[in-house]
């Protein structure tokens, strides 16, 4: 990656924050990263890569992938953070790449801000696994699974909306504890492979041995090797996080540039390292067998059947992180579509009342969620809900990658017309793989799956891309009444205006009489 001095910022596109407000540092940064990447998804779906892959040596292959992929939509959105340092995220890249027509990209966008409950999936998981955790010996109904779901989020929301300082000490902890209990994992496999005293297994599988690692390779077709493409690279979905809330990181430029890649270098260490230790441990004829999450098994055959309790409470507190994260990061996307007034009621989501932070932004996205956890079946709700915040995110991706794309050829002239000088440079085949990638993303779930395999038990398997589109279709219906047939109707235009909120300025959408 190019790096270039810091350039003098536009005025329309940075935002002017006092120094005292704000509040995040390196760490807190790191984390709200860490804790969107990491959920779930290393203690279940290393079992669903390798069914998906045959081998114990093309899943780990494909683990690699996937750190690729996100290793270039790191830098991508480094580029993007430090050139727009604001907070919003993808809100700020599509509207400053897409300016014609004008507030389109961002109308679509707010539709997918509001209307899609970002930590859902997760939030349904806690409620799984804590019940589970506290009682291992008997299902827990999906009734008393809503509960618990729904406390998880008032929770989050109560934390996050009224003692800010504290929502963010707590995520920063349940990161750090993550982080622990991976490079304990780790550890343990390390320590399996090198038969340590305490460590040595009567009958060690021969899963990392080369003679055995590749059989099986891709046994299960095209369409399997492509599920499990599609699964390892959403389990490093998360990199984009800390843009969110770029206005209330200290010296953000400079603090992004060195969170995201450390964050995510830190997570494919563990991803990569936690994948060995289960290898090292399971045998692959066991895992492929058995519908238990991979690190059940592993945690069972070290210290016994015991222990499932104290894993399920793992994976109940790995998901809190992640939901206070997506919280706190996607109620400042709320935020921003307020005080831009892009979104009815602007004021009242602009507003940082009476707490000192976005509450309002955050209530919204907590409604949305609530909605979900009771709306959805039981059965579906943790694959749909999942499903229904990736989905959309591969579009967003496609769009926000493909017009940065276009500003860096010089044939197209986009880069220039918009004077593009970031302070750091992704190289272009480190854009155009990440768009690449994403596209993938967005129209391989449109093939229709395999005989016999069935995506929902009682939904079909085209519900979440036919939703995202729908958004989509919402945001542009919203944007052409709002700034094309309400103004034409009532003689006035909507345009674009530089006013002072807070004490800072910002450019809001504002209505002018011809």
């Amino acid at each position: 990656m190019l790096k270039r001095p810091l350039p003098a910022l536009d005025d329309e596109w940075a935002d002017h924050v006092p120094h005292d407000a704000r509040k995040l540092g390196f760490w807190s940064a790191s984390f709200l990263i860490f804790n969107r990447v990491i959920g779930t998804g290393i203690f279940a779906t290393p079992s669903v890569i390798l069914r998906s892959s045959g081998s114990v040596g093309l899943s780990l292959a494909l683990w690699l992938l996937g750190a690729l992929v996100a290793a270039c939509g790191t830098a991508v959105y480094i580029e993007l953070g430090t050139a727009l340092p604001r907070s919003g995220g993808e809100k700020n890249y599509l509207d400053f790449i897409y300016r014609r027509p004008q507030f389109l990209a961002t109308s679509v966008y707010s539709m997918y801000a509001v209307f899609i409950g970002w930590q859902s999936a997760s939030t349904t998981v806690f409620g799984e696994y804590i019940l589970h955790a506290y009682d291992p010996t008997r299902p827990p109904s999906p009734a008393s699974a809503r509960l618990a779901s729904l406390a998880c989020v008032t929770c989050a929301f109560l934390l996050h909306g009224t003692h800010i300082k504290w929502g963010v000490r707590l995520q920063n902890a349940l990161g750090a504890f993550k982080l622990a209990i991976l490079v304990g994992i780790a550890a343990s496999g390390l320590a399996v492979l090198l038969r340590l005293p305490g460590f040595r297994l009567e009958n060690p599988p021969h899963n990392l041995e080369w003679r055995t690692m590749w059989t099986g390779s891709a046994s299960g077709g095209a369409n399997a090797f492509v599920t499990g493409l599609y699964n390892v690279i959403w389990s490093f979905i998360g990199y984009s996080n800390a843009n969110y809330a770029l206005s209330e990181i200290r010296d953000p430029v400079r603090t992004i540039r060195l969170a995201a890649p450390a964050a995510m270098i830190a997570i494919t260490a563990v991803y990569m390292l936690v994948n060995i230790a289960y290898y090292a441990v399971v045998d692959k004829d066991t895992i492929l067998g058995s519908g238990r999450i991979v690190a059940a098994l592993f945690f069972g055959r070290l210290w016994g059947t015991g222990t499932e309790r104290v894993l399920s409470a793992i994976v109940a507190l790995s998901t809190l992180g992640n939901v206070l994260a997506v919280l706190f990061s996607h109620g400042r996307v709320i935020q921003e579509l307020g005080r831009e007034r892009i979104l009815p009621f602007s004021k009242f989501f602009a507003s940082n009342k009476p707490f000192d932070a976005p509450m309002a932004g955050m209530f919204e996205q907590y409604v949305i969620t609530a909605a979900l956890v009771v709306l959805v079946p039981a059965g579906d709700a943790y694959h749909f809900m999942l499903n229904m915040s990736s989905y959309p995110l591969s579009l967003i991706n496609s769009f926000v990658s493909g017009g940065l794309l276009l500003m860096h050829i010089p044939s197209v002239g986009l880069g220039k017309r918009y004077d593009w000088h970031p302070p750091f440079t992704a190289y272009r085949p480190v854009i155009a793989f990440f768009f690449l990638s994403n596209l993938f993303l967005a129209v391989a779930p449109l093939v229709p799956p395999a005989h016999g395999f069935r995506p929902y038990e009682s939904l079909p398997y085209w519900l979440h891309m036919f939703t995202g589109c729908a958004i989509s279709l919402l945001g542009v219906l919203y944007w052409f009444v709002r700034c094309r047939w309400l103004p034409a109707r009532h003689g006035y235009r909507v345009v674009r205006e530089r006013v002072v909120q807070d004490g800072m300025p910002r450019t809001v959408m504002r209505k002018v009489v011809d």
